[in-house]
């Protein structure tokens, strides 16, 4: 555990242009972090510093347990813990790794050389690698180090993670140690990778530090070498000009590669709306044309039709023609015969069924007139619907019958045959009688037979 430091904090707008120059640079020098994410982590660790100034960001090497090192970000310094009422500084290594923020960052505790790791220890390993539930239960993007810091301080509070060890001190009066302190919450296996190795040289303590190591604050940055004085000034200025090169170039591949991927997701856009055009088309094509085979279809019925029809009129023709000739008083009643019983009592009840309907509708004009009394027009349209029922019955059960027989005619018949039927043929105005304009109507009623 280290005292408080008389290390001044360090300025906070050269922090801000410290994470704004590593955080912005490209090409192969550039920290392996989302550009989605630098923002965040910006801004996470602008607020860890502000929080707690004795952690200072740094970029320094981290190497994985397969051996592979990466350059990354890391809060280097002391954090707070209280203990039986005394403050001390614990001093840790935050890395923020590849995945950080969407993953926990790797905590280590750092203990100088006068400082040993407590064994065992419920939260620190000995290598240093510290696991507490806030860790475990890291989730983004609600997690932050200013947390993390928090739950840090109070785990080690609870439970101190280092001792410090006693030297051999010359000074005659030697300040006394603190008690031994270990520290944190639930275990968690390392897979961030081993320990960093220790840190680079430290700023001296000055003498009223004596019988504590000299405070951490003051590191180097590993990563933010300068050429020194004995650089070639020409090969400083080619170097700095192939970078430079190198960082247009690769801002210029990453300008035309996002490019091709907007141009890329238009084309597949596109794409997608012409294969469902598509589908559309040759779904409307295959419509249309069993659309089409059904009007063919239909077609050759009408024309089939067509064909009897005229065919039944050229054989009959002649006959109204000679009928005609013979007597000029025709007998409608007796100019059209029906080919069986059936069809004769067929059009006879359809016959009395039509010319009831326009008695009633002759009685419905005289009682409105006021010619015919209301009794007497209620009871003449009583007797009168009955008898239009039992016709339409008899028409009804006819009709059925006749349906029967074609169904038999057609089973039994090796060849098709063709009929016609014609429903509900009237002719108007032939002949008239009586005083309250009651029409006579003749209804022409051709029954199925077959066709030679």
């Amino acid at each position: 555990m280290v005292p408080p430091s008389s290390t001044p904090p360090p300025n906070p707008q050269q922090i801000q242009q410290f994470l704004s120059s590593v955080l912005s640079q490209r090409g192969p020098s550039a920290l392996p972090y989302s550009e989605d994410t630098k923002w965040l982590i910006r801004q996470q660790l602008l607020s860890l510093i502000s929080n707690y100034p004795s952690l200072e960001p740094k970029t320094a090497t981290f190497t994985h347990n397969d051996g592979r090192s990466v350059n990354l970000l890391q809060a280097d310094g002391t954090i707070p813990m209280p203990f039986q009422g005394v403050t001390y500084n614990i001093p840790i290594i935050i890395w923020l790794m590849e995945s950080y923020p969407r993953y926990a960052p790797a905590v280590y505790v750092n203990p100088t050389r006068d400082m040993i790791i407590k064994r065992p220890h419920p939260h620190v390993s000995p290598s240093g690698l510290v696991s507490i539930p806030y860790l475990h239960n890291w989730i983004y993007p609600s997690s932050n180090l200013v947390d993390l810091v928090l739950h840090l301080s109070s785990a080690f509070s609870r439970d101190p993670p280092l001792y410090s060890q006693r030297r051999p001190n010359p000074n005659p009066n030697p300040s006394p140690s603190p008690s031994p302190n270990p520290s944190i919450n639930s275990s968690m296996t390392s897979t961030y990778g081993q320990h960093p190795p220790p840190p680079g040289p430290r700023v001296a303590a000055t003498a009223a530090a004596a019988g504590y190591p000299p405070s951490p604050y003051g590191r180097v940055q590993h990563s933010q070498a300068r050429p020194t004085s004995t650089d070639d000034a020409a090969e400083v200025y080619k170097r700095n000009a192939m970078n430079k090169l190198v960082e247009m170039v690769h801002g210029d591949i990453i300008g035309m590669r996002k490019a091709r991927e907007v141009e890329m997701e238009g084309m597949f856009s596109a794409q997608a709306v012409l294969r469902r055009r598509e589908e559309e088309i040759n779904k409307g094509l295959k419509e249309m044309q069993d659309e089409k085979e059904g009007l063919e279809q239909q077609l050759q019925v009408v024309l089939m039709n067509t064909d009897v029809l005229d065919s039944w009129i050229r054989d009959n023709e002649g006959k109204i023609k000679n009928l005609g000739k013979k007597n000029n008083n025709v007998a409608v009643d007796e100019a059209i015969h029906c080919v069986d019983v059936l069809s004769k009592q067929v059009l006879d009840s359809t016959a009395a069924d039509l010319a009831i309907e326009d008695v009633v509708y002759s009685l419905d004009k005289a009682v409105q007139d006021g010619v015919v009394p209301f009794d007497q027009y209620l009871r003449n349209v009583r007797l009168l619907s009955r008898e239009q029922f039992f016709h339409r019955a008899t028409a009804s059960k006819v009709k059925e019958a006749q349906m029967q027989a074609q169904i038999c005619l057609y089973k039994g018949s090796s060849y098709s045959r063709l009929y016609l039927y014609f429903k509900g043929l009237t002719s108007e105005g032939l002949t008239s009688y009586g005083s309250n304009n009651d029409y006579n109507r003749f209804y022409l009623f051709f029954s199925p037979h077959p066709l030679t």
